[in-house]
């Protein structure tokens, strides 16, 4: 199921990390999954029950080739 978040609240959130980039609902590869990606460093961050959890130890490390969509 697909992240669903107000399009304001999505407009407002940031990576938790120092750069504080912008985030996009779902993955490169699966925009339908259940997380938040950080548009720079490429870090998961997952939503349960319509709340993110934008901590930094909780999110899911990009693989090598996955990093951010800045490339």
């Amino acid at each position: 199921m697909a992240v669903q978040l107000d399009p304001r609240l999505l407009e407002i959130l940031a990576c938790p990390s120092d750069d504080h980039a912008p985030l996009h609902a779902g993955t490169p590869t699966d925009p339908t999954a259940d997380v938040l990606t950080c548009t720079s460093c490429g870090r998961q961050f997952r939503v349960e029950d319509g709340i993110p959890v934008l901590l930094l130890d909780e999110a899911i490390e990009p693989k090598p080739n996955e990093e951010g969509t800045s490339e």
